[in-house]
C-alpha cells in the first residue's frame, strides 16, 4: 500500500522537471552577446550622442566649464566619437575636454585626457600641443620638452614650436640642442637677427669662437653694416685690429654715412699705431657731423700723438668755437701746449718752454673756470714746479723785447706757436 501512494509523486516530480527545462531559452553563444550588447549600445548613443555634443558646445560657449567636463565624460564614456566621428570628431572631443580641465586648474586632469586622446590620434599636432603645455603648468619640464621635440619630428614647419624649443633648450642650458634648432630656423630665415643673435651667445656657451660664424653672416650680407660692425666688434676684442681695418672700410663702402663704422676704423687704426689714418677717418667723420665735439677733441689729441702740434692746436681751437660752455676745449688747448712744452723743454727750463708752459696753463685755468677740471693736475704740476714765466724772468729778458709787450717762443721746436704770451700787468 505504501508502494503505490509513493511512486504517483515521484512522476509527478519528473513530470514538472522536464516542462521547466522545456520552457527554459538555449544560452546565447558569445558573438550573438557582443552583437546584441551593441545593439544596444549604438540604440543609446544614436539617442544620447547629439543631444550631449550639442550640450557640450552650448556649455563651453558659455564657459560653464564644470558642466563642459561633465558632458565631456559622459561622451568619452559613452564612446560618441566611436559611434559617428562626424557628428562627434575624436580630436574636438579631446581637445575641449583638456581645455576645459585647463580653465579648471585641473591640468592633471587634463594630461590624462590627452594622452587618451593621443592613443587615438598619435597625430595630432593640437592634442600635442596641448599636452606640452599641461607639461609646463606642471613643471614637468623634461616631458615639456619631449613634446616639443615630438611636434618639430612631426611638423617640421612649425616656425612657433621651434622657437619655444630653442629657447628652452637656452633657459635649460642645452646649448648644442638649442644650436641644432636655430640653424634649421636659419635655414627657413637666413636675415632673422634674433636666430643669428641666439646663434652666436649659443656657440659661445658651448666655448666655439663664433668668429667664423660671424664673419660668413657679413660675406653673405655685405650691405648689412650690422654685421660688418658686430663683425670688427668682435675682431678689436680678439686683438685682430688689422682685420677689422678691411671688414670696416667695406662697411663703410655700403654705408658712407655710418658715424660709427668711422668712429671704429679710427679706432682699429690706433691700435695698429697707424695714427695718420686715424687722424684722417676722424676728419672724415666731422664732415659729416662738423659740431661733434668728441671727435674733433679726439682729431686734436690723435695729432698730439703724431708731434704735429701746429694741427692739434687747430682742432683745438675747432673744439673751443663749438662749445665755449663745455670748458673741454679750452682744456685740450692747453693740453696740446702742456705736451709741446713736455715733448721740447730743455734740461734747464728755457724762456721758450716758460712761455709755452703758462700758455698751457692759462687754457687749464679758462677750462676750470668753466667747470672743466680734467687738466687740473697737470696745471698744478706746472705751477709747483716753477715752469711758468714769472715777473724775475721778465725783467731779465732783452729791453728791446720788453718793449713789445708780449714773448713768443723763437726754438724751431716751437715755431707753430704764434700766439702771444702777454706782460702780466702786475711785472
Amino acid at each position: 500500500m505504501r508502494q503505490v501512494i509513493i511512486f504517483p509523486k515521484l512522476w509527478l516530480a519528473f513530470v514538472v522537471v522536464l516542462f521547466v527545462s522545456m520552457c527554459v531559452p538555449p544560452e546565447m553563444d558569445p558573438e550573438e552577446k557582443d552583437r546584441a550588447e551593441q545593439a544596444r549600445l549604438d540604440s543609446l548613443r544614436e539617442l544620447r550622442c547629439p543631444r550631449l555634443m550639442s550640450s557640450a558646445a552650448e556649455y563651453y560657449r558659455n564657459q560653464d566649464w564644470e558642466a563642459t567636463v561633465q558632458i565631456y565624460r559622459e561622451i568619452d564614456e559613452l564612446g560618441c566619437d566611436e559611434f559617428d566621428p562626424v557628428l562627434a570628431p575624436p580630436e574636438e572631443i579631446y581637445l575641449y575636454y583638456a581645455i576645459a580641465h585647463e580653465y579648471l586648474s585641473h591640468f592633471e586632469n587634463s594630461e590624462e585626457v590627452l594622452l587618451k586622446g593621443l592613443q587615438k590620434l598619435p597625430g595630432s599636432i593640437d592634442l600635442r600641443k596641448r599636452l606640452a603645455y599641461s607639461y609646463k603648468k606642471q613643471g614637468k619640464f623634461d616631458h615639456y620638452i619631449v613634446e616639443l621635440e615630438k611636434i618639430m619630428d612631426r611638423a617640421p614647419d612649425d616656425l612657433q614650436n621651434m622657437i619655444e624649443l630653442s629657447k628652452v633648450y637656452g633657459e635649460n642650458n642645452r646649448y648644442e640642442d638649442q644650436i641644432d634648432v636655430l640653424r634649421l630656423l636659419l635655414e627657413k630665415d637666413p636675415n632673422n637677427e634674433i636666430y643669428q643673435g641666439e646663434m652666436k651667445i649659443a656657440l659661445e656657451q658651448v666655448g666655439e669662437d663664433p668668429l667664423d660664424y660671424i664673419r660668413e653672416l657679413f660675406e653673405r650680407n655685405p650691405e648689412n653694416t650690422a654685421y660688418g660692425l658686430d663683425f670688427s666688434d668682435r675682431l678689436l676684442s680678439a686683438d685682430r685690429p688689422e682685420e677689422a681695418v678691411d671688414v670696416l672700410k667695406k662697411v663703410i663702402r655700403f654705408d658712407r654715412n655710418s658715424k660709427i663704422a668711422y668712429r671704429k676704423l679710427a679706432q682699429a687704426y690706433s691700435e695698429i699705431d697707424d695714427l695718420e689714418n686715424a687722424s684722417r677717418v676722424y676728419e672724415d667723420l666731422l664732415k659729416l657731423d662738423p659740431r661733434d665735439l668728441h671727435i674733433i677733441v679726439q682729431t686734436s689729441k690723435l695729432y698730439i700723438e703724431l708731434q704735429n702740434f701746429r694741427k692739434a692746436l687747430l682742432w683745438a681751437d675747432k673744439a673751443i668755437q663749438v662749445s665755449k660752455s663745455s670748458g673741454q676745449g679750452f682744456g685740450q688747448k692747453g693740453n696740446v701746449y702742456y705736451k709741446a712744452f713736455q715733448s721740447c723743454r730743455s734740461t734747464d727750463i728755457t724762456n721758450d718752454d716758460r712761455i709755452v708752459a703758462s700758455l698751457a696753463y692759462k687754457y687749464f685755468q679758462l677750462a676750470e673756470e668753466n667747470n672743466y677740471t680734467h687738466y687740473s693736475g697737470s696745471a698744478a704740476w706746472l705751477k709747483e714746479n716753477e715752469t711758468l714765466f714769472s715777473r724775475a724772468n721778465w725783467f731779465m729778458i732783452d729791453p728791446d723785447k720788453q718793449s713789445k709787450g708780449y714773448l713768443l717762443p723763437e726754438t724751431a721746436c716751437y715755431n707753430w706757436v704764434e700766439e702771444r704770451l702777454k706782460k702780466d700787468p702786475t711785472w
